[in-house]
């Protein structure tokens, strides 16, 4: 740390902390006092000259965000798989409010969001407020709107967004914001965001996530370059692109990626090494047949210059200059000639002549024929020399440690795989074509494997036919991993020409939901032929289901109070707060939900005192639901649970058993809550 003789900066501080909390309104390093009261709920017209995104109907998109919702998720069994002890999650319903009862349950604990948004191409279907004055309540009416089959009608759920509507664009960013901005909240610190969309709204997608996100926290625009189109009249545009956010970008995070195709190589390199043991001419003339053997088009093809072979492993020469430049030029020197080695143009590839000992030492140096041109850097396609340290290392030589390990690299901004072959995949694997423009699994696993580890959550709240998933349980089993995914798609109706509706696919959430059960099976089919490399950690290939309900408990409405006979008829109302028709089981899923835990929190019924009682999380909270009596309360009391949430109905006017069960908990260390 330099020393600069001053004291704290005081405002510099207070605006980091700021900026932290309020990434959406601070602008160019400002505090934007108009986006902030925006951001807290109050009424604010942008005015003014300054750097900012704007559009008809934005303080509409952030009371979106700020509008609380009580809405829950209902446990649907029968169309999930192994739905007690899954980690995975499928959530049929409306995103925004999704992603709303999410907050207390997820806040701060997805690693990797991956989203295929509309593109807003002019033919999108989606929903936004097609008034601008529309209040909460409209739009929940709106997107209640059911069919007599129980069905999301498409008239009252999703609107048509034509570019010849006058608020094309601004409908498109009112629908994403309040989205992406509670999706932000749902990030890890250390989480990052992909975005898949086209050139229609690739412009206003950066600048909002710039706003929402922070500008400093941009990654990367990738180009997906998917196939070229010869019937264009211009040029082919057949490209896509993903843009990549950080929550909070952090300069020591490093993304690498093994390089395809050198698994191969290095399977074949210890193949050889158990025939020719130490004879590494021998090895080397057999690796360069290998080569020649390959088809056209072998992704090993791409490695063919590891064709040398010494005892550290398989290498191939690299430049030993100091990137971009103005390196350090010590001496070194030649160990035959004894003279000063030429100093490359761009100066020595390490900064200080110990870190060059320490390669030279480990055997990744070797020396021309005299010191007239530089000595040459081995790259090893097995091994990959960042920061030495030479006990791990020397460990790593002759004690044969980590020779698993394979030569990574970064994942270029620019990449090619065509999309013909997932449509065709997808056919395959459904047995029609049910869905529209489907993304690529093998894109999406290759996104996930290179940011996240093999436990971390994965969230795609416009889950589509359900690429994400597919991908996730795919990636799990070739790296024996535990990611857990959690997707969300609206039950959008399908078209009643449409191959799905032949296929009595009714929603595209039930062509999702299928979809996982076809690859959850396949996999199981793989695991099943080979049993041994399964035994250690059974692969999670289930999810449960879920599905956007209103909730079980009747709302307090002081909206609808305007007399005192209004407010009559609402507390005669709530002497029980519970809806007509709820089910217990679903009342427990809300409560666990409400109280911030997780989905996959365990929740069971057990029996205490011949009394049903649901335990959240081994019994950390008890829920006392369908009836209460002297002996249960003692039996609760005793296995000292941290909270006791009860409905206040049970007691049926006997004050004395409520007063009684509350001084029991409270003796016993218990929090007790009577709803």
């Amino acid at each position: 740390m330099i020393m600069d003789g001053k004291s704290l900066d005081i405002e510099q501080t207070q605006l980091e902390k700021l900026k932290a909390a309020f990434p959406e309104a601070v602008t160019e390093g400002k505090i934007d006092w108009e986006k902030m009261r925006m951001t807290l709920g109050e009424d604010a017209v942008m005015e003014g000259e300054r750097y900012v995104l704007n559009w008809a109907g934005k303080s509409e998109a952030f009371k979106a965000i700020q509008t609380p919702t009580t809405a829950t998720l209902k446990p649907q069994r029968d169309q999930s798989i192994n739905f007690d002890a899954t980690q995975n999650v499928f959530i049929e319903g409306e995103n925004l409010e999704v992603l709303k009862v999410l907050q207390k349950s997820y806040y701060g604990k997805v690693k990797m969001i991956y989203i295929d948004p509309p593109y807003n191409t002019g033919n999108d279907s989606f929903i936004y407020p097609d008034k601008f004055s529309e209040s909460k309540e409209e739009y929940l009416k709106r997107i209640g709107d059911k069919d007599e089959e129980g069905y999301l009608t498409k008239e009252g759920f999703f609107k048509r967004n034509s570019k010849e509507n006058g608020q094309f664009h601004s409908n498109w960013l009112s629908m994403m914001y309040p989205r992406l901005f509670l999706a932000r909240n749902l990030l890890r610190d250390d989480g990052v965001i992909f975005m898949s969309i086209d050139d229609n709204e690739v412009h206003n997608l950066r600048l909002m996530m710039n706003e929402i996100f922070g500008e400093e926290n941009f990654v990367a625009q990738l180009v997906w370059e998917k196939g070229r189109k010869n019937d264009a009249k211009l040029f082919s545009v057949g490209h896509e692109y993903i843009i990549v956010y950080s929550k909070i970008k952090d300069s020591k995070t490093i993304w690498r990626e093994e390089k395809p195709g050198a698994k191969e190589i290095l399977a074949e390199y210890r193949r050889l090494k158990v025939i020719y043991g130490e004879d590494y001419n021998s090895i080397q003339k057999e690796i360069r047949h290998f080569y020649e053997s390959l088809p056209k088009g072998h992704l090993s093809l791409k490695h063919r210059r590891y064709n040398r072979i010494d005892r550290n492993g398989i290498w191939r020469d690299d430049n030993i200059s100091w990137p971009g430049g103005n390196g350090p030029t010590y001496d070194v020197i030649h160990p035959t000639t004894k003279q000063p080695c030429r100093v490359p143009e761009r100066g020595w590839a390490f900064a200080a002549l110990e870190k060059f000992k320490l390669y030279e030492e480990h055997g990744f140096i070797e020396y021309r024929a005299d010191h007239k041109e530089p000595p040459i850097l081995k790259r090893y396609l097995n091994f990959v020399p960042t920061d030495f340290d030479p006990d791990a290392h020397r460990a790593y030589f002759e004690n044969g440690e980590g020779t698993e390990e394979v030569n990574v690299q970064v994942m270029p901004s620019v990449f090619y795989k065509n999309s013909q072959p997932t449509v065709k995949q997808l056919r395959e694997l459904m047995g029609g074509d049910y869905f529209d423009n489907p993304k690529d699994s093998e894109i999406i696993s290759r996104l996930i494997s290179y940011v996240t580890e093999k436990n971390e959550v994965v969230l795609d709240f416009f889950a589509g036919s359900g690429t994400t998933a597919q991908a996730m349980l795919e990636l799990n089993k070739q790296q024996d991993g535990n990611r857990k995914f959690i997707l969300v798609q609206l039950p959008e109706k399908t078209d009643e020409g449409s191959e799905a509706y032949k296929a009595d696919y009714r929603t595209i959430a039930d062509i999702c939901k299928e979809r996982i059960r076809r690859v959850s099976n396949k996999i199981k089919k793989d695991i099943e032929a080979q049993p041994d490399m399964f035994k250690e950690k059974p692969q999670d290939v289930g999810f449960k289901v879920l599905t956007l309900e209103a909730s079980n408990f009747k709302v307090w409405r002081t909206d609808t109070i305007e007399s005192e006979e209004d407010l009559k008829r609402q507390m005669e109302a709530f002497e029980d707060p519970v809806r007509a028709c709820s089910i217990f089981e679903n009342m427990a899923w809300e409560i666990l939900l409400k109280l911030g835990y997780e989905l996959t929190t365990k929740l069971e019924k057990i029996d205490l005192g011949s009394i049903p009682v649901y335990s959240i999380a081994d019994g950390e909270v008890l829920l006392v639901l369908e009836k209460i009596k002297q002996v249960a309360t003692d039996a609760i009391a005793k296995r000292k649970p941290k909270r006791v949430i009860c409905l206040d109905r049970l007691f049926e006017g006997k004050d004395q058993l409520k007063t009684n069960t509350a001084l029991q908990m409270k003796d016993a260390g218990v929090e007790f809550v009577a709803i």
